[in-house]
């Protein structure tokens, strides 16, 4: 993830509240979505941009988990997607992506 992207989801989360956003990833294998999840939901691994340190614990997906992937009609699904939900791992990024979402901080509130 950029450091243009984490600046924006920053600004985003103090704007609109965590429990507001919900990030879809769209990486294609399991270590960059692994990192992108980790980096919205426990705080930037690499240390480098505006979220280091910065647990926001936002809800993430990636598109090819089947909860987010049932939700998109098939026809948007074909154009926006298409073959490549046939060539990627989409299981071992689906569970990439899951075991960061665990990973999310519980808040006072929860």
């Amino acid at each position: 993830m950029d450091l243009n992207s984490q600046e924006t989801i920053k600004r985003l989360a103090d704007e609109h509240g965590p429990e507001q956003l919900l990030v879809v990833l769209g990486a294609p294998d399991a270590e960059s979505s692994e990192i992108a999840a980790e980096t919205v939901v426990l705080g930037d691994p690499t240390y480098a941009g505006a979220l280091a340190e910065v647990q926001l614990g936002l809800s993430v997906y990636h598109v090819l988990e089947e909860d987010f992937r049932s939700q998109i009609s098939d026809e948007v699904w074909e154009d926006q997607v298409g073959v490549m939900a046939d060539v990627l791992e989409a299981e071992e990024i689906s569970a990439a992506v899951k075991g960061m979402r665990e990973s999310k901080p519980e808040t006072d509130g929860a």
